[in-house]
């Protein structure tokens, strides 16, 4: 697992003029990665609003993120995801759990949907659902996640509530490797960022999503040689 100091990250490039509150801890954002040719092809899954996937999106664009986007799965038509994946011309494909049977034959889906656009990796970028062996197997260590806490603390759904309910001075972010057990497998990087006694579920949601937007594309760049050699 990498773990940085915000002071040398290149992502925010003046720490003292940002809020305190809104400082990694441990911070991550690797220069000097050279660029992969072909670049590696990244699949990403969301359910929601689809901020992570700009993230990632944006990292691309800038030339942080040596990648591209093929293609964006959502299970719901209207969901943000899509419409940011609108906006920038990426391909998307509405995959809707509720006309499949079971999880088993939703990810066989998917499992089709990736490797017909011969990604690299796959990324959970805020999907919702619980993914079964057949989408772990078909993308063994290829296949991650972003979770908002510091696994293995406050595994499964509202971690940022669990973290405010068990009174934590630090809370965070973690990018990590999907296994068949939930937010268990193995752990790629983190960002912590500090609980303040006026947070609340909001205020403290915010501040870790903005570390998740700096961790996750730049963990898929540290990792991308892996992943594209693999």
């Amino acid at each position: 697992m990498e773990r940085w100091d915000i002071d040398q990250s290149p992502a925010l490039t003046d720490p003292s003029q940002q809020n305190p509150a809104d400082q990694a801890l441990l911070h991550p954002y690797s220069d000097g990665v050279p660029s992969l040719i072909p670049p590696l092809r990244i699949g990403v899954m969301a359910s929601g609003n689809g901020s992570n996937f700009e993230a990632i999106v944006q990292a691309v664009q800038s030339g942080r993120l040596g990648a591209d986007i093929p293609l964006l799965v959502v299970n719901n038509k209207n969901c943000g995801a899509h419409q940011r994946a609108d906006r920038f011309g990426i391909h998307v494909e509405v995959v809707d759990h509720r006309d499949f049977p079971n999880r088993e034959a939703l990810d066989r889906q998917l499992v089709g949907l990736f490797q017909s656009h011969r990604v690299d990796v796959v990324v959970m970028a805020g999907w919702m659902r619980i993914v079964t062996d057949v989408l772990v197997n078909a993308f063994p260590e290829q296949l991650v996640n972003i979770h908002p806490s510091l696994l293995p603390s406050f595994r499964g759904l509202d971690a940022v509530g669990q973290a405010l309910h068990a009174g934590v001075s630090i809370s965070g972010c973690t990018v990590h490797i999907v296994t068949a057990d939930l937010d268990a497998g193995p752990i790629l990087s983190q960002a912590a960022v500090p609980v303040l006694s006026s947070d609340n579920h909001a205020s403290l949601a915010e501040r870790v999503q903005k570390q998740e937007h700096i961790l996750l594309p730049a963990t898929l760049q540290q990792n991308a040689h892996r992943w594209r050699q693999g």
